[in-house]
């Protein structure tokens, strides 16, 4: 039956080639958008993985230990990872990426760093790093291509000293990033895309199963039994499957590279990153195939039941309101965790996991319901033939009308929970406006115990071009806590920051002259400080602010003054932005992956719908034909063709993005006190843009329609 099974699927008329070459070609693209998912998944881990091991822990063992700093520098808004290393002895570890540690006055650079060093002059940059330059540092320590890092050299005295610092026996075996946050981006892409994949594969499996069930319903009346017939299916069925799935294989192989230079998380991957496990391949190869046989056995259920069980269709039983329990039961579950928010993060996850899953479950089981109603509505206000005919088959089958499209609605709900969280934390605690006045601003914190600033600094700073004044806040004598304002001399507030009361010349002003989260005003008035200005020069330099004409050139070189002067503090002379681009771009990236969720799963679901829209049309091209023949215009099928793909893809999005964004609301409002803020117009533009592309995917199919419903159709059938 094997034998005969392959027979018939590459020697059955120019019909069966055809299915077999569409099941083939839509098999190859869900296997490879499949595999591309699995490579990103651990493209993703390996990413974090080597993130989390430029931050060892400290550990016990025999070797010398290896003192480790890290610390953050800023160049034109991009972050640095700075790395200082001194070994104690012989036998200290070697730090990742390189061949040697470096000793004092040596360092190693990355790819990008380097090329960014050479294109810059060194009073802007290079001199913050000086020292013999030792090589590159490989891609085994570099979270991205794009990487800026430099592992320096120091002695042990030196690198003890640095903020941070900390001995370490062991480098590059330190775990990931928090668990939560690797099931968070592991939850997305594998809820977003995984689950649209794999509808896609299944629906290009079910392809044309009417006129199969026919065909081996004629098999049964000639003496075939149902083992026999479930055997050809499922060799027919794989037969396409394992053909698809080797393509599917040459597309990623052949698309990995291009791939992994997508900034999909906020930075790109290494091709290797993108790489497939043993058990990621065998997945693929052995699961898709089978699959695909399963399906063409359950797409076989009434011919197993009799020969002529084909032909006896029966309105299936419409769905029952019941099927909304598992939606209402997880909004109540996310509405208890208001008023009940657990201690701890397991507790946490005990609570809302539990409800998103309830949602997600009911809005798969509650998609037919949703489907049926939408074309009740439809057919009650019709006016038309076309949308008549569409909302009653509708309202007939709505199970299968929302079986192409349950992939999208999934992916909607997960990525409109994302974005809506996403929007909201950077709504509330995403970097302030920068002024126009702050532009210009470099600002150096000093801790309490930092040695003092030597004054030829304040000299050379304003003696640099771009510079308009450089000026240093100092403790004041008067305050009892940490955090009251400092004091700065009155001739040295830049206009644009404000002035001084009448008669003053020393202000009290806060510690970094600008108040966090506003901007400057050379309207605002300084309180006069009891500090006589002869005594000022005397008191500790709390930090030391810049102000330049706004120039990249003119800050970069304050900041390499400033870092050169004072080395050995943890943060980096902060210009307004720069602290918060890391928070930014990490959110920038979370919103990348949710766009990026959205178009691929969009995507994924047009396919899908194409593929349903090809099948159901072959499957139904007799009735379409008698049609025809009795009159109706072709515009008036294709009309009906549009309709029942196009209503349900609308009611479910329109209901799915609805549900994200009130589970997003009660997660922000349970843990962390917010209110939803509604996401950028962007994000409903590619929404838009992607069921429009669906929307014209469907339509792109419906000039098949003229052609496989002529009249000698309804006559050889």
């Amino acid at each position: 039956m094997i034998r005969f099974g392959l027979r018939l699927a590459v020697a059955g008329g120019r019909e069966a080639l055809t299915r077999l070459i569409v099941i083939a070609a839509a098999v190859a693209v869900g296997s490879g958008l499949l595999l591309t998912t699995l490579a990103g998944v651990n493209a993703v881990n390996a990413q974090l993985t080597r993130y989390a091991s430029m931050y060892p822990t400290a550990s016990a063992a025999d070797a010398d230990p290896l003192w480790w700093s890290n610390r953050q520098d800023y160049f034109h808004g991009q972050q640095i990872i700075r790395i200082d290393v001194a070994p104690t002895g012989s036998t200290a570890p070697t730090p990742v990426g390189i061949p040697t540690t470096p000793g004092p006055g040596e360092y190693y650079a990355s790819p990008a760093f380097r090329e960014l060093l050479a294109a810059h002059p060194a009073d802007q940059l290079g001199d913050r790093y000086p020292g013999r330059d030792l090589g590159t540092v490989g891609p085994a320590a570099l979270t991205s291509p794009d990487t800026l890092l430099v592992i320096a050299g120091g002695t042990p005295e030196q690198v003890a000293k640095l903020p941070n610092a900390q001995q370490v026996t062991r480098v590059g075996d330190t775990p990931a990033l928090p668990e939560a946050t690797v099931n968070l981006i592991l939850g997305v892409i594998a809820g977003g895309l995984l689950f649209p994949v794999l509808i896609f594969i299944g629906t290009a499996t079910r392809l044309n199963a009417a006129r199969r069930e026919q065909r081996f319903a004629a098999l049964r009346l000639v003496g075939a039994t149902p083992r026999q017939i479930s055997m050809v299916a499922a060799v027919e069925a794989t037969a396409a499957a394992v053909a698809g799935t080797v393509v599917g294989f040459g597309l990623f192989y052949a698309c990995r590279g291009p791939m992994a230079g997508i900034p999909f998380t906020g930075m790109p991957f290494f091709p290797s990153d993108m790489s497939l496990g043993v058990l990621d391949a065998l997945l693929v190869a052995l699961g898709v195939p089978a699959g695909a046989a399963v399906a063409a056995q359950v797409s076989l259920r009434r011919v197993r039941i009799s020969p002529l069980g084909v032909t006896r269709r029966v309105t299936p039983r419409a769905p029952r309101a019941y099927r909304l329990i598992p939606i209402l039961l997880g909004v109540a579950v996310l509405f208890f965790a208001i008023s009940f928010r657990p201690p701890t993060s397991d507790g946490q996850a005990a609570v809302f996991l539990p409800g998103l899953l309830l949602i997600m479950a009911g809005l798969i089981l509650a998609g037919p319901w949703l489907t049926m109603v939408g074309a009740r509505v439809m057919a009650r206000y019709a006016s038309r033939p076309a949308t008549l005919i569409a909302a009653r088959r509708l309202a007939d089958n709505p199970k299968a009308g929302f079986r192409a499209i349950s992939g999208i609605m999934l992916a909607l709900f997960v990525t409109s929970v994302a974005v809506g969280v996403i929007t909201t934390i950077v709504a509330n605690r995403g970097p302030a406006p920068v002024g126009s006045t702050e532009a210009g601003q470099v600002s150096f914190y000093l801790p309490e115990d930092a040695p003092a600033a030597p004054d030829s600094l304040f000299a050379e700073l304003r003696s640099t071009t771009g510079v308009r004044s450089a000026a240093a806040v100092r403790e004041n004598p008067d305050r009892t806590s940490v955090g009251e304002p400092g004091v700065i001399a009155c001739a040295e507030i830049p206009s644009a920051y404000g002035r001084c009361a009448d008669g003053a010349t020393v202000a009290e002003v806060a510690t970094g002259l600008i108040p966090f989260r506003e901007s400057a005003s050379s309207a605002r008035v300084w309180p006069a400080a009891s500090v006589p200005l002869g005594d000022l020069q005397q008191l500790p330099v709390m930090s030391i602010i810049v102000d330049t004409d706004g120039s990249a050139a003119a800050i970069e070189r304050a900041r390499t003054m400033l870092e050169t002067a004072l080395p050995a503090f943890q943060a980096a002379p902060n210009v307004p932005g720069d602290f918060e681009s890391e928070f930014a771009n990490v959110l920038r990236g979370w919103k990348q992956l949710a766009n990026v969720v959205i178009i691929g799963s969009l995507a994924l679901g047009g396919c899908s719908l194409a593929v349903s829209v090809i099948g159901g049309l072959t499957e139904r091209r007799r009735p379409f034909s008698l049609l025809r023949l009795s009159g109706a215009p072709v515009r008036v099928l294709r009309r009906v063709v549009a309709l029942e793909s196009a209503v349900p893809m609308l009611a479910v999005a329109v209901v799915a993005i609805g549900m994200g964004l009130l589970a997003a609301h009660l997660f922000l409002r349970a843990q962390m006190g917010y209110t939803l803020v509604a996401p950028e117009p962007r994000f409903f533009v590619i929404i838009v843009v992607g069921l429009a592309t669906c929307l014209g995917v469907i339509a792109s199919t419906l000039p098949l329609l003229e052609r496989i419903t002529g009249p000698e159709t309804a006559r050889s059938e």
